[in-house]
């Protein structure tokens, strides 16, 4: 098994279907983009769902959430956005529907996914994207109501006193 899957599983915890996505449209945005896994924010993913796939991607990609260059759009969709910020390239790969043959088990699942070609599996297609700045590091300041730490940039104001967003009170219309 090739060291990246082996440490991918063991970040996961099991090996399943959506994991082996994950890998194959993470080791397919290295090939095409010519890129290998960042070290800092030199690769920028976007994932469009909270499945498995995304821990693949965090391990092959080294493209984190913490580090600012893993962005999660909740679009409920196995697609994968990979853009390199030496190039400005950028590589989209969304899972085509019934790209499986049916009755397949959990392991045929998984081997047909890691050994099909990359066009059977998922549409492809080079795309521009925005990418983000760099990750900054804000200031913390403290809420006063429940005396948390709370980033300055996401710190609001309430009755004159700095509220953290878990202690703003909405604004409703009554609706």
């Amino acid at each position: 098994m090739e060291k990246d899957l082996a440490r991918c599983i063991d970040f996961h915890g099991h090996f399943c279907p959506g994991l082996a996505i994950g890998y194959r449209a993470a080791k397919i945005a290295l090939a095409r983009l010519n890129e290998v896994r960042a070290e800092d924010e030199e690769l920028v993913a976007i994932v469009e769902s909270d499945g498995c796939g995304i821990d693949a991607v965090q391990v092959v990609l080294s493209c984190t959430i913490g580090k600012g260059n893993l962005l999660y759009r909740d679009y409920g969709k196995q697609a994968y956005t990979v853009a390199s910020r030496k190039t400005g390239q950028g590589i989209r790969l969304a899972m085509k529907g019934q790209c499986m043959p049916e009755g397949l088990d959990k392991e045929q699942a998984v081997a047909y996914i890691l050994n099909t070609a990359p066009e059977n599996i998922f549409k492809i297609e080079t795309v521009k994207i925005d990418l983000p700045e760099e990750a900054k590091i804000f200031q913390s300041v403290t809420c006063e109501f429940c005396g948390e730490k709370v980033m300055e940039a996401r710190a609001r104001i309430r009755d004159g006193k700095i509220a953290c967003l878990g202690c703003v009170e909405e604004y409703s219309r009554g609706w």
